[in-house]
């Protein structure tokens, strides 16, 4: 704070006014610390009370700051300090941040950064592939990298030259192993194999998932408006070109976006995981578990006979079981697929068709399977992806034994 307290000081002492520090840091205290304010934010409100107190126009006070011509990304590095760009917006991300209106990369010839759209600027919505002139935005730093602020005071104006967007890092974009991820933000090229697809409502994203090599497993995001005709499989393996790294709730994923590409190989990886071993009681079977219907083509379930990427199909039956285990210190959503969900449950899946048949309804099955299988304890091994724990193998325990009562009992003591 007290680095915005004396860049804000030292802004307006350039234009012959000189505000008492504590009152700069007062308000920025009020809006950061009671309000929870962003600091971009908060700094842009207490200028713009100081400027309305002193009877300073933006334009003034902004120009005072040396935004004047049109800088290059790769000249950004300075916190603080207000550029004009020109452009390429590569990326758009999904966001839940009701503060967020827009968030993404965008990119010219020498490089690309992150770039935030607040909500309460009221600027016009961006769209992947188009070049913009970007006036009076502002440079801030979130986890050591900077990255751009378009605010209030800021403007957007969509300019027709277009511009090639390097997004190589010194020249080449890197093979990596998963385990090599490490920073958001990162052009990477990856060889792996697609671990598994998970169910995506969201239609922005053409596929959603987990892809993994020899040294460990991370998320991945095929955005619709990348345009890759490639339909992933599960069980496959592919080199994804051009993807690019990002930081989501504080994990890393990779994104893949209209400069990526995939391509099938033949190359047979083995994924690493690292299994873990729970025992607990089932508390709870989730929806989307029972007698599903996946898509012939890609095997994403359906929703209501439709399938996120292909639309209405005829799909294909299986079974699983999306459950939680409660240790008795913690709850952990588990995922089985059909050959442990029937050896758990005793209902194969032609069993489960017939079933749902005869009752004309395939919640059915669901409901069969929490008469069986809720209430009563189990020891799961599998590995973590995201929330769950796919269940690899899973053993009924018809009694505890001493030793692993007394372990129970131990981890609920020291809670």
């Amino acid at each position: 704070m007290n680095t915005i307290v004396t860049d804000i000081k030292a802004k307006f002492k350039e234009l012959g006014v000189d505000i008492p520090a504590e009152k700069i840091e007062e308000r920025l205290e009020k809006l950061i610390v009671q309000f929870k304010v962003p600091k971009e934010e908060a700094k842009r409100s207490v200028i713009n009370f100081f400027l309305k107190e002193h009877g300073i126009s933006k334009d003034q006070f902004y120009d005072a700051m040396g935004e004047t011509g049109i800088s290059k990304i790769a000249d950004i590095f300075e916190v603080g300090k207000w550029f004009n760009l020109k452009a390429k917006v590569v990326q758009l991300w999904e966001n839940s941040n009701p503060s967020i209106f827009q968030v993404g990369l965008i990119g010219d010839e020498t490089g690309t950064i992150k770039f935030i759209s607040w909500e309460a600027a009221g600027l016009p919505a961006l769209e992947e592939g188009n070049t913009y002139l970007f006036k009076k935005v502002v440079v801030s730093e979130w986890n050591g990298k900077v990255e751009i602020n378009l605010n209030k005071s800021s403007s957007i104006e969509q300019i027709p030259n277009d511009i090639q967007v390097q997004i190589r890092t010194k020249g080449v974009v890197p093979l990596v192993k998963v385990a090599d991820i490490s920073e958001d933000g990162i052009w990477v090229d990856l060889k792996g194999k697609i671990v598994q697809l998970w169910e995506n409502s969201n239609p922005s994203i053409s596929q959603v998932g987990l892809i993994g090599d020899e040294t460990g497993t991370i998320k991945f995001i095929k955005w619709v408006s990348a345009e890759i005709p490639t339909d992933l499989v599960e069980g496959k393996n592919y080199l994804f070109k051009n993807a690019v790294t990002n930081e989501w709730n504080g994990k890393l994923e990779i994104t893949l976006n209209r400069s990526s590409s995939i391509e099938e190989i033949a190359d047979e990886i083995e994924v690493s995981t690292k299994d873990i071993v729970m025992t607990g009681a089932m508390i709870d079977i989730q929806s989307g578990s029972g007698l599903i219907k996946r898509c012939r083509e890609c095997n994403r379930s359906l929703t209501k006979g439709a399938c996120a990427e292909h639309g209405k199909v005829e799909g294909v039956y299986d079974l699983r079981l999306k459950a939680v285990l409660d240790t008795g210190t913690i709850t952990q959503d588990i995922l089985l697929k059909r050959e442990i969900t029937e050896k758990i449950s005793g209902i194969t899946l032609d069993n489960a068709i017939a079933m749902a048949a005869d009752a004309l309804d395939q919640s059915v099955v669901v409901e069969t399977m929490k008469q069986k299988l809720l209430g009563k304890y189990y020891t799961v091994s599998g590995s973590r992806v995201d929330r769950y724990i796919l269940v690899e193998s899973i053993k009924k325990e018809s009694f505890l034994e001493p030793k692993l009562i007394q372990e129970l009992i131990k981890e609920a003591e020291a809670l």
